[in-house]
């Protein structure tokens, strides 16, 4: 099977490309706009026209979408996620060889939601901000282009390669700093969100099974817990080593957070309850709370989480350990 990726010297793409890679039935191309692409070409600013061609060249039964951006303005955002998915759209409908799209969305589609709810694929998306809406608009494009699509809406990702602006890779990065200044408490914001982590490898999973499968539409992939950031923050916490307190600077008077861990031993934390006094803002206009409903993905791929949050956070904190 001839598979083209997209974006695959992205945080995602990486572990796809590996995961691919190791199938044998596989033969892979990457294209994108880094050096380490086999071919270079930049879908914000390329032709659909000269993108048919290399598909017609090529003729890929599968093409994996992991391209796109996660900052920047507006604009950007729009150029690098909604024209760029476009591009690709409008290359596979004028193109020869009848590929299937495999496309990476996000949660971020979604917007804010109840807590204790668990998101479905048919909830109605309404992102609360520009990247939630850039990638809503790719997604939609994917839904309606006609093409044999599918589009895996990916939450929150986690685990090796996290990277350092994400919640999870900023508090690792804190934890380092602090250790390395021989800090005794740490001060840390934010902490009341939560939200539905899911390994980055578990991710590559379920591409790799979307290639394989004829499921179409949307298709949640997460663990299906969601997880307080504080919770996180602990058990993070007691697998570097850190002796020192950690004080949460938002949730009001008394906020020294437990040394031991609070979630069941799988890395899945408590259910919902009520937030901090003082909501920070959630720069990913998710709200408070998100968690996905999975059912779809067990059913139409055969798909479920395998790896657990605190496996994931073992493998950041050895990255952030190596920085010091």
């Amino acid at each position: 099977m001839r598979v083209l990726l997209l974006g695959a010297s992205g945080y995602i793409g990486r572990f796809v490309a590996d995961r691919l890679l190791a199938d044998p039935a596989v033969h892979l191309t990457a294209l994108g706009r880094g050096d380490d692409a086999d071919v270079r070409f930049d879908l914000a600013t390329g032709s659909p026209g000269a993108l048919t061609r290399f598909l017609d060249a090529v003729h890929p039964g599968v093409v994996v979408n992991c391209a796109g951006a996660i900052r920047g303005t507006a604009a950007e955002l729009i150029r690098h996620n909604t024209v760029a998915t476009a591009t690709v759209c409008e290359s596979l409908r004028r193109s020869r060889c009848s590929a299937r799209l495999v496309h990476i969305g996000c949660a971020a589609e979604y917007g804010p939601s109840q807590p204790g709810s668990s998101l479905t694929e048919d909830a109605t998306p309404r992102p609360g901000g520009p990247y939630g809406v850039s990638k809503l608009a790719a997604s939609e494009l994917v839904l309606g282009s006609g093409l044999d699509a599918i589009v895996l809406r990916v939450f929150s990702p986690t685990g090796p390669g996290t990277p350092a602006g994400s919640p999870l890779g900023r508090l690792a990065d804190s934890l380092r700093r602090a250790m390395q200044h021989g800090d005794t408490e740490l001060k840390l914001t934010g902490l009341g969100v939560q939200r539905d982590f899911v390994d980055v490898r578990d991710i590559a999973r379920a591409v790799h099974a979307a290639t394989l499968s004829g499921a179409q539409g949307v298709v949640n992939i997460g663990s299906g817990h969601a997880v307080r950031l504080r919770e996180a923050a602990v058990t993070l916490s007691r697998l570097s080593g850190f002796t020192g307190a950690l004080h949460e600077l938002d949730a009001g008077p008394a906020s020294v957070l437990p040394a031991q861990r609070a979630d069941d031993g799988r890395g899945h934390g408590p259910g919902p309850a009520a937030g901090p006094p003082h909501h920070p803002p959630y720069p990913d206009g998710c709200g408070a709370w998100q968690q996905a409903d999975v059912r779809s993905a067990r059913d139409r791929l055969g798909w479920r989480a395998r790896i657990t949050l605190e496996e994931s956070l073992g493998d950041i904190w050895m990255e952030a350990a190596c920085r010091m």
